[in-house]
């Protein structure tokens, strides 16, 4: 008899979106994207974090004060690195697993890369203008969103 503990896909996925998150050297807020085919194979992955060849040491990463010195103007969401990060591999129809509900810009990048699915950890920012806005984005584009259905389930990592 077949084990039947093993992970669901979504599981799997999320869970892959989770451990990348933990790439992220933002001191608040981690977030990680796993970005997989129609076929469930993993295309991409991505987490927060400043530009190739940007020295995270020298740059800021404060969320108050003067736009120039916080991490706003300067730090590449998960999702988009995951775009960024697929190489020649197509994603449409394909599936993006994100720790945190996408803002309106990546939402941008989400619908021009052909994803047509969304399954998100958190939205705790959806009062705000940005999220408010991807949703109506994405709703006219036909693409799917919904929350990850948590399942309580652990699983260890030893490193």
């Amino acid at each position: 008899m077949k084990r039947q503990d093993y992970l669901s896909w979504d599981e799997y996925f999320m869970g892959i979106a989770l451990l990348s998150a933990q790439r992220s050297k933002d001191p608040n807020t981690q977030v990680g994207a796993c970005i997989v085919s129609p076929n469930n194979k993993i295309l991409s992955m991505g987490y927060n974090g400043m530009p190739t060849g940007c020295d995270d040491d020298l740059m800021p990463w404060e969320r108050e004060g003067d736009p120039l010195d916080t991490k706003y103007l300067y730090v590449c969401h998960a999702e988009f690195n995951a775009i960024l990060n697929s190489g020649a591999h197509s994603l449409n129809d394909a599936t993006l697993y994100v720790t945190l509900f996408p803002c309106n810009e990546c939402t941008k990048a989400i619908i021009q890369s052909g994803i047509k699915k969304v399954i998100y950890k958190e939205d705790k920012y959806a009062c705000s203008d940005a999220v408010r806005a991807a949703k109506k984005m994405m709703d006219m584009a036909g693409i799917l969103y919904e929350q990850y259905e948590r399942s309580n389930k652990a699983v260890t990592i030893k490193l």
